[in-house]
């Protein structure tokens, strides 16, 4: 099933929520543990990020320095298989534009075509740590270049032309939007347009970046819906646990803090005083949400799965 069809079923508001993969060297049980925590609440799918390598300088015996390719974060394939397999609930890898060329992300589509995982997210990724060598790669400077690539990939064309069998089962694939503008978009009619580019092209849903005031949300679907933008558009939800994600949430994700929140998080003494803030003001964003209807909620779990996990058993 696509996710359209997955978060359609039952009648009620879906639970989703998003995994980072280990970090190099770690077991992948710490995956398994935050699955643990939260399958009770029926998860429809389950994202898995991806992470681009990086070029750092490296001294070496003789004491020179080198220039070594390092990917802190491998595994997104495996893991996304080994969720299906193990969970029975449908996995959905990152596929990133940047820091990958579209070789690699040919191999990538092949993988995870034999491995049966079918759903995927496009987006660019982060470009904040990319030398210059990596921006001069063959790689899409944006996820419109990469969906170009996936719907060949589907049609059975290679990246460079060529012809190649084409998936037993196509791709199905989301794409992200962002409520409160990317900060790269000059204004909110520019982000419109390519939002509703995406879905002409054959995004399937949308899954927004997190954010705080769901007025904001609200706004962004309904000039989304008057442009004729039916996919759904799946909100994304992190509660705060950390007083300082009052400052770093916003210059990090460009999102806003509203006020009642941020005077509230600036009476907190400790993290742990912020860690009941924000599970309050998400179970409050989330009734709001589910009260209007919208097709699921997606959390962001890195560093809060215990938030999540009481939020969820609060409002599922």
């Amino acid at each position: 099933m696509n996710i359209p069809e997955l978060i359609g079923k039952g009648g009620k508001t879906a639970f989703s929520f998003e995994l980072l993969p280990p970090l190099k060297g770690n077991s992948i049980q710490q995956v398994y543990r935050t699955i643990d925590r939260l399958i009770e609440f029926d998860p429809k799918y389950i994202n898995i990020t991806t992470h681009h390598s990086e070029n750092i300088y490296k001294e070496d015996s003789n004491g020179v320095y080198r220039k070594v390719n390092v990917r802190k974060r491998p595994g997104s394939v495996a893991i996304a298989a080994a969720i299906q397999n193990r969970y029975g609930v449908t996995a959905i890898p990152h596929i990133i534009s940047q820091g990958f060329t579209k070789e690699e992300t040919e191999y990538a589509l092949i993988d995870l075509s034999f491995l049966g995982v079918t759903n995927l997210l496009l987006l660019r990724g982060d470009t904040k740590k990319l030398d210059a060598d990596q921006r001069a790669m063959d790689s899409h400077k944006n996820a419109t270049g990469l969906q170009e690539q996936v719907n060949n990939f589907n049609k059975g064309i290679s990246f460079d032309g060529s012809p190649l069998a084409p998936p037993e089962v196509p791709f199905s694939y989301g794409m992200a939007c962002y409520p409160e503008k990317h900060e790269e978009s000059p204004n909110m009619e520019s982000e419109i347009f390519f939002t509703k580019m995406k879905v002409d092209n054959g995004a399937e849903y949308l899954a927004t970046q997190m954010f705080f005031d769901n007025r904001k949300y609200f706004e962004f679907v309904d000039r989304c819906r008057a442009a004729g933008i039916t996919v759904p558009i799946i909100p994304g939800i992190k509660p705060i646990n950390l007083m300082s994600q009052l400052t770093v949430l916003p210059r990090i994700f460009r999102t806003d803090i509203p006020e009642e929140l941020e005077k509230e998080l600036r009476k907190c003494k400790s993290d742990d005083d912020a860690k009941e803030v924000g599970v309050e003001w998400c179970i409050k964003q989330c009734k709001e949400l589910i009260a209007a209807n919208v097709p699921s909620i997606h959390f962001y779990s890195l560093m809060a799965t215990e938030s999540i996990y009481r939020v969820a058993k609060e409002i599922y």
